[in-house]
């Protein structure tokens, strides 16, 4: 067994005739934070499920920490702290209370941290959680896990319902969770929160998982966005392989994309026609999401 805190291995979920999942992999290493993205239905909320040992694999294994999340599930979550997407609430107990019963469930808990995460949220943990909107209900629920003296964890869309100023102070946390050595898999829609936070990004479509990696390894997949003014006439790039999309503003700049492996190429021809003015944009997890997934 190697160090890797998550593995995931040839997994495949069935329900009844419909597969969830078809045969995916996926790894994490200690301090690494991976996002996990792709439309609803994917197969995202089903791999989590059988990470936390709510549902067993139809075929395959899953791994943390060298041990089967299925078999050993209930000596794993000491050492998990979990955020689903949807947190339902005891509606006659107060957010603290909440809190307080969750951590009362774990050894490891920092009561001191918990009182500045309930400060950083701006979040009032005196009132009942029937009062609660869906945002203060997920607040509830990452206080709950980030004050657990967790290994790794494993959050479900957890900004869901927040607005943006918490979303900040969420990607705040993160960071230190990460500088602290811990291990997070972050399933989200926020493509930019992925895209801020992440080490890794794995994207899973149809029950696959059809690429994984950093976004500096990922992005070779799409095209590089060029914008550029010169001296010289540059409508003979038309015929260039490579480039695409290629149309001038009222300016006089040039707008275009091209592919990665032309990239060199390009550059070299436009610094031979007397630059003024050149901006270089790599493509966004955005741009790289919707390359999978829009329609043919």
């Amino acid at each position: 067994m190697n160090n890797s805190i998550v593995e995931v291995k040839d997994v495949t979920k069935r329900f009844g005739k419909f597969k969830a999942l078809d045969g995916i992999n996926m790894t994490l290493e200690q301090g690494e934070i991976c996002g996990f993205i792709g439309p609803n239905g994917a197969g995202k909320t089903t791999t989590i499920r059988i990470l936390m040992g709510m549902i067993n694999a139809s075929e395959g294994r899953a791994e943390i920490f060298g041990k089967d999340a299925w078999k050993d599930a209930v000596e794993l979550h000491k050492r998990i702290a979990f955020v689903p997407g949807d947190v339902n609430l005891w509606p006659n107990l107060t957010g603290g209370e909440v809190i307080d019963l969750f951590l009362r469930l774990r050894k490891g808990k920092n009561k001191k941290y918990q009182e500045e995460l309930i400060d950083r949220f701006d979040f009032n943990p005196r009132k009942k959680c029937r009062t609660y909107s869906k945002g203060n209900r997920q607040k509830v629920a990452l206080v709950a896990a980030l004050s657990a003296e967790a290994d790794l964890y494993i959050l479900d869309e957890p900004t869901s319902g927040l607005d943006p100023l918490m979303e900040s102070v969420f990607q705040e946390t993160m960071r230190e969770v990460k500088k602290a050595g811990k291990t997070v898999l972050l399933s989200s829609h926020i493509l930019s929160e992925v895209e801020e936070l992440c080490d890794k990004v794995t994207i899973i479509k149809q029950g696959k998982i059809i690429e994984s990696g950093s976004l500096e390894e990922l992005r070779h997949l799409t095209r590089t966005s060029i914008v550029v003014k010169t001296k010289e006439d540059l409508t003979e790039m038309k015929g260039i392989q490579g480039i695409y999309e290629l149309q001038e503003d009222e300016k006089g700049s040039l707008h275009f994309s091209v592919e990665s492996e032309m990239l060199g190429e390009v550059i070299q021809y436009l610094g031979s026609r007397q630059i003024t003015d050149l901006k270089c944009m790599p493509p966004t997890l955005e741009e790289l999401f919707m390359s999978h997934y829009k329609e043919v």
